[in-house]
């Protein structure tokens, strides 16, 4: 799990979800990042503004501690140490019960961590407490992809990118779902959009590998095999040859467009 977190949709050997935590966190993209920075209002020789200016600072203090913890709970979480991370969004959900973002995030960890029950009643917390939030959505759709309820997490994605139009990790996760439905024109439809989108907004995003890779396989499937073939070389170019941190998918995803295209071409 790292700042553009990704989770693996299971059984392993299917596609790869790509899943987000909400503000806070950042385990996902920078559209989940807010910014807590929040200037001090000048303080006037009189006791009522001066009272209102330590309240301010003790709000601001408490959010910085906020911070902290859901970075901590971030770091170990990367580290593999789930049962920690867990047990601190534990303490953020009990000093603020009304946190979908904490509820969120915690559900992301109970789902790495394997516990997918935990992680549904996280889900299903976050969107009670705020259902505009795009990203529980998206990592909600994950947990019903993984448990084979695909017209479900089919729905979910399509409620991320109708509150999000951007989340492109949304349009990648449909697509697939869709590609595993063997609805292959509606997936190439997800994928082109979102590389359009990309292209035209974020040239250098690294999920354009990603999705050169999953259209590719689309196209695979489908029998188009000098399309798979092309955008499996762009996927190679763009995907990393070592992995940023042990929860980057993008290594795996590369081996797997190798495998791939080894099988179109025996040489490769």
């Amino acid at each position: 799990m790292n700042v553009n977190a990704f989770s693996d949709r299971q059984p392993p050997s299917r596609a790869l979800h790509l899943a987000k935590t909400v503000s806070g966190m950042r385990i996902s993209s920078k559209f989940a990042q807010t910014s807590l920075r929040r200037s001090r209002k000048a303080i006037r020789p009189n006791g009522q503004n001066l009272i209102y200016g330590q309240a301010a600072l003790s709000h601001q203090h408490q959010q910085e501690s906020v911070l902290h913890l859901r970075q901590r709970a971030l770091m170990k979480a990367q580290q593999g140490h789930f049962a920690e991370a867990i047990a601190v969004f534990d303490r953020l959900i009990t000093a603020n019960p009304n946190s979908a973002i904490d509820y969120n995030n915690r559900g992301l960890v109970h789902f790495q961590s394997g516990q997918s029950e935990s992680a549904l009643l996280d889900y299903d917390r976050a969107l009670q407490l705020n259902p505009r939030l795009a990203n529980v959505y998206n990592n909600r759709a994950n947990y019903y992809a993984a448990a084979g309820r695909l017209a479900e997490a089919i729905a979910d994605y399509g409620m991320a990118i109708d509150l999000d139009p951007g989340n492109i990790r949304a349009w990648i996760n449909q697509g697939i779902t869709f590609r595993d439905l063997e609805m292959y024109e509606q997936a190439v439809e997800n994928f082109d959009f979102a590389l359009q989108f990309l292209l035209a907004t974020t040239a250098t995003s690294p999920l354009i590998g990603h999705l050169y890779a999953e259209r590719g396989r689309t196209s695979h499937l489908l029998g188009d095999w000098n399309c798979a073939i092309a955008d499996y070389c762009r996927a190679l170019e763009k995907l990393p040859e070592a992995a940023i941190d042990s929860a980057d998918i993008s290594l795996r995803l590369r081996l797997q467009v190798t495998n791939w295209l080894s099988e179109l071409i025996p040489s490769a």
